[in-house]
């Protein structure tokens, strides 16, 4: 599968976290994060990881591109519901686009766990 894994900063260790509780199953798949996420997975968790623009500069929108387009089977997004983002138009728009094109779209810990742990069996 191709899973897209997004964070904002406050929940950036929470997916490191996720990240390393599920690291034998994320490394049979192929993965792509936005900048900082994704540098983070790589240097901390060992994961291989396409990392594209940051979220603010973009990554939200390559993610919805290629979400739209058939390419992402998944995505893990760790929002922070309690800090304001000034690209949340673009946050809206990804999940928008896994509503509109039926994937999966875990957006708090908890239901990433359930689909991933869906993904184990």
């Amino acid at each position: 599968m191709r899973i897209a894994l997004v964070a904002h900063d406050r929940k950036k260790d929470d997916m490191v976290a996720l990240a390393t509780e599920f690291a034998p199953l994320l490394r049979q798949h192929t993965l792509m994060a936005t900048g900082t996420t994704g540098g983070r997975l790589q240097n901390e968790v060992g994961l291989t990881v396409e990392r594209l623009l940051s979220g603010p500069l973009g990554g939200d929108l390559q993610i919805g591109a290629r979400l739209s387009v058939g390419e992402i089977d998944a995505v893990i997004f760790l929002r922070d519901p309690m800090t304001a983002q000034p690209h949340e138009p673009d946050i809206n728009a990804l999940v928008r686009a896994c509503d509109v094109h039926n994937v999966p779209c875990a957006t708090n810990v908890a239901t990433a766990r359930v689909l991933l742990g869906g993904m184990l069996r």
